[in-house]
């Protein structure tokens, strides 16, 4: 059995059945935040990690950490972060530990999660409230 839905994942990820599900009491709050990465390849910019096509990326050109820097104009309260990657695709250029950090800014943030990632490929969620906020009950 296991086996078997193993495999039918595989097909639904190779025909691009890569569907963020995001439950109705959940808003998106990406783009109401200034977006910068602290460095990136010519075309593999922030459009390319905001663009909603899971055809194009982002790709850092610079020493690691790789930061993707999400400012918001005034205080908000994030309950959950979902990053989408590909193991199959990106092998080494895939996130293998992902941080996130909170504050009021560059000069005091603080780690709020920590994530490691081994071979992901799919949407990973993040908890940041300590609860996935997508189980109910």
């Amino acid at each position: 059995m296991a086996d078997s839905s193993e495999g039918e994942e595989e097909g639904k990820l190779a025909i691009g059945n890569q569907v963020l599900v995001v439950d109705e009491d959940l808003t998106e709050m990406g783009k109401k935040a200034a977006w910068t990465v602290s460095s990136c390849k010519p075309g593999n910019g922030v459009v390319s990690l905001r663009d909603d096509n899971l055809d194009t990326y982002w790709q850092s050109d610079g020493a690691q950490p790789h930061l993707v820097n999400i400012q918001f104009q005034k205080k908000v309260k994030l309950q959950l972060v979902v990053v989408y990657v590909d193991f199959k695709l990106d092998e080494s250029y895939t996130p293998s530990k992902i941080s996130v950090r909170a504050g009021d800014g560059f000069h005091n943030l603080k780690e709020i999660k920590s994530v490691d990632l081994d071979k992901p490929t799919g949407w990973v969620h993040i908890s940041l409230s300590g609860t996935d906020p997508r189980s109910h009950g």
